[in-house]
């Protein structure tokens, strides 16, 4: 088993390599025209606020030499000539928000030779999301479990640290790569980039990637995937959907996880379903149990259905 499904690990080491240092020649991931043009710029630039100038001429006329006379006749103007108009936060402001754009649209350009290249070799790509311990990797476990006899499938796993994950898809009977973000709370397209080359996914496979267990930074960085599927578990209640809408508006399925867990909560189906259906422009959703096996079958027949994938 350990020869056939090795486990890899791609550290921030390896994610911040060069790709001239890879020498794979058979390049099995999307091509490397950027040029090593993914630095990510992740620093985010800060004004020296330490140059400002300060012709502090404070005028305090304290008149020591009259310590007799307590009438204090030293006129604190409080104009303190501070010429540095504020420190200008405007400007910060606006040189933060273009270095965002900069890095989100070097993202994105990435996560479209990604696309490419997985389309080119009919894989289809899920992004799977979801908040920490809605139960992703359970259900990746009994998913890949039921689906192995009849496709190949690969994970790429993306946590801060360890193994762990990426050894359970291992024992489950896919290939996976694991990529530790260390305190990055998402996946990149870069990332996923870098992992192709370790996992190499068999054409007309079937890749799941796991992001990091975060339902906001995951929503607004594109990976190159072809659908997005969020795990909701019923255990985090009623109101997720409202109050992370974002990574909800753009998904294109929801599986509501742990819904043996119904029994035991003070949680309405019919409430979730209703707040999915207020942010997702088309709502889909499946209840599931990894643990009971409950509804894996209808998110099978909506993977073999998907467009891209039959």
């Amino acid at each position: 088993m350990s020869s056939r499904y090795p486990v890899w690990n791609v550290p921030s080491a390896l994610l911040s390599r060069d790709d001239n240092d890879h020498d794979h020649d058979h390049d099995p991931a999307p091509p490397t025209d950027h040029d090593n043009d993914h630095d990510h710029d992740h620093a985010t630039r800060t004004c020296d606020d330490n140059d400002h100038d300060h012709d502090h001429d404070h005028d305090h006329a304290t008149d020591r030499d009259n310590d007799n006379d307590h009438n204090h006749d030293h006129d604190h103007d409080h104009d303190h000539d501070h010429d540095h108009d504020h420190h200008d936060h405007t400007h910060t402001h606006t040189e933060t928000i273009s270095l965002e754009q900069k890095v989100l649209e070097k993202n994105d350009l990435l996560a479209e030779r990604n696309r490419q290249w997985l389309a080119g070799r009919g894989i289809l790509a899920l992004n799977v999301t979801s908040s920490p311990g809605a139960g992703k990797t359970t259900l990746l476990e009994r998913t890949i479990r039921e689906l192995t006899a009849d496709r190949s499938v690969a994970v790429i796993e993306g946590d801060q640290e360890t193994l762990l994950d990426a050894e359970r898809i291992r024992a489950a009977g896919a290939r996976a790569v694991q990529v530790n973000t260390g305190a990055g709370c998402h996946l990149d397209a870069d990332m996923v980039h870098r992992a192709l080359y370790a996992l190499e996914p068999e054409s007309g496979s079937l890749l799941f990637i796991e992001n990091v267990g975060n339902l906001v930074c995951p929503a607004v960085y594109d990976l190159g995937q072809d659908v997005n599927v969020v795990a909701l578990s019923v255990t985090e209640g009623e109101d997720k959907p409202l109050k992370y809408p974002t990574m909800f508006m753009k998904a294109d399925l929801v599986l509501l996880t742990k819904i043996d867990l119904l029994v035991h909560l003070d949680v309405h189906l019919t409430a979730i379903e209703d707040a999915v259906a207020r942010v997702m422009p088309n709502p889909r959703m499946i209840a599931v149990s990894a643990r009971e096996g409950t509804g894996i079958d209808k998110f099978q027949a909506w993977l073999t259905s998907h467009q891209v994938f039959a």
